[in-house]
């Protein structure tokens, strides 16, 4: 069996998606760092405790801390318990970041230190800061508007500069709250309290993904399949202790690109043995839930990686595809009698399994990139092919194409055309001849795509064919060691 890791219940924290927010279990109640719940669509939800000391009445707040991409439309402020009427009347997000330019303008009319040096003297000198460095629109003399910058202005002994003279020597704020993005309140109250109100919003710039190595012995198609994911945060805020989640699935989001500066009313919503620890993996709504074991501290600009599902003695099958001709039929009849007379020598190479419990796995595997590996006669492992899986849920079959075969070669030839000259009818024949040159015996899988028209009748096929699909057909060829063999049919479209 595959085992996925576990997680212990997340704080009493809401599910927050789209504006809907469903309530944890109340003894989840010890956890103190926040909760995080990543999509991978580049968004997450951000859960965390905001303590506050509330008058009767209007009472002021502010939260730093939360993400420079957070989408202010979408916070939700409520108290747990149930128990405090709690509005929001005034809600302020500032997530611009704080640097030399923007300091210059909060002390823009103060005097400040500047630090320079002069020959080897290293002195200080005051400035007031007249104008701080801003970027403004101007009117084009040929019409519009573009962007100018305009210089700062310094008075220093009475005279103005039109550049600054030093290195700006910036006093205390008192507090780091104006460093780092900051939601600020009015709430009202119907009564004076102290509380750990719950705060959550949707927030921009954190992404999973998922990644699968399979390994195979030297010998055989029975693999070891080991999972990992991978969060990425680039929000611009890190986060201590966290608990995460993660959602697979295809979930609809607008995209929108709120002002980094926002004022937003809103109304705060009221609350309705040892071993090691693994992903928990449960269905939520129409999508899949894995929760990460532990808390872990996700910085800024981070990646960080968890293994999430592990299974061995994993029943894998090789496939060998012959696709001649990719042609397809696209609902109109093709008459060309030069269409389909091309063709490409590459045998595919695919390894299919099935995702059952009874081949060890049976979970749903989120979309990502699956790395096949073979041990070699030095036991040593090589690289043998790499591509992506979509969403997959279990009892499903994955199939996943990992390159050419070396020793297989195709080649495929109309030996015959005719187009009746009074009926709508088109008949033609073709030889699909593969060689092995490799030591064993092979069965490639030759795909022929019937691409006239729709209506069409096989004949005198040299063997027999599967049908695929309407417009389809599969012959199995066996081809022994350093061998050859020609499979052949003739196919007749009529309208």
């Amino acid at each position: 069996m595959m085992k996925m890791k576990h997680l212990s219940l997340l704080p009493a924290a809401a599910v927050l998606f789209a504006g809907c927010m469903q309530a944890e279990p109340k003894d989840a109640t010890e956890a103190t760092g926040p909760a995080i719940t990543v999509y991978n669509e580049n968004f997450g939800v951000v859960r965390d405790r905001v303590p506050l000391d509330l008058s009767a009445g209007v009472s002021e707040a502010s939260y730093s801390g939360v993400t420079s991409q957070l989408e202010p439309e979408s916070v939700v402020l409520r108290d747990p318990s149930g128990k405090i009427d709690l509005s929001i009347v005034e809600q302020s997000y500032r997530g611009d970041p704080v640097d030399q330019t923007r300091l210059l303008q909060m002390f823009e009319g103060q005097t400040i230190d500047f630090y320079k040096t002069v020959g080897d003297e290293e002195v200080v000198v005051k400035g007031r800061v007249i104008r701080a460095p801003k970027l403004v629109m101007a009117k084009n003399p040929r019409g519009g508007q573009y962007q100018k910058n305009l210089e700062p202005i310094i008075e220093v002994d009475g005279q103005l500069l039109t550049r600054l003279p030093g290195e700006p020597l910036f006093p205390s704020l008192g507090d780091d709250s104006i460093l780092e993005p900051t939601l600020s309140w009015k709430l009202f109250s119907s009564k004076a309290a102290k509380l750990e109100a719950q705060l959550s919003y949707l927030t921009d710039g954190m992404s999973w993904k998922s990644d699968y190595n399979l390994v195979l012995p030297e010998e055989g198609d029975v693999v070891s399949l080991t999972g990992w994911v991978s969060i990425e945060n680039n929000t611009g805020t890190s986060f201590e202790e966290a608990k995460i989640k993660l959602i697979a699935g295809d979930v609809n989001k607008e995209k929108a690109q709120p002002p980094q500066s926002q004022m937003v009313y809103a109304r705060a919503m009221a609350s309705d043995a040892l071993a090691a620890p693994e992903v928990e993996t449960k269905k939520f709504d129409e999508f899949h839930m894995y929760s990460l074991p532990l808390a872990t501290t996700l910085r800024d600009r981070e990646t960080k990686q968890v293994e999430f599902v592990r299974a061995e003695k994993v029943q894998t099958k090789k496939l060998y595809v012959y696709d001649g001709f990719s042609g397809r039929f696209h609902g109109g009849r093709n008459t060309n009698p030069n269409y389909g007379t091309n063709s490409q020598p590459d045998v595919a190479i695919y390894r299919e399994f099935k995702n059952s419990e009874e081949n060890g796995l049976g979970v749903a595997l989120p979309a990502g990139k699956t790395r096949f590996y073979r041990m070699d006669s030095d036991g040593q492992l090589e690289f043998t092919g790499e591509n992506t899986i979509d969403h997959t849920p279990k009892n499903e079959t994955i199939r996943v194409y990992l390159g050419n075969a070396f020793d297989l070669v195709g080649e495929r030839t109309r030996t015959d055309f005719y187009k009746h000259p009074s009926r709508d009818l088109i008949r033609e024949t073709y030889e699909i001849e593969i060689r092995n040159r490799s030591e064993g015996e092979v069965t490639v899988q030759v795909v022929e795509n019937l691409f006239r028209w729709s209506n069409w009748e096989i004949q005198n096929p040299s063997q027999k064919f599967e049908k695929k699909d309407a417009q389809t057909i599969e012959f199995a060829v066996t081809v022994d060691p350093d061998g050859t063999r020609t499979v052949s049919y003739t196919v007749e479209y009529t309208w």
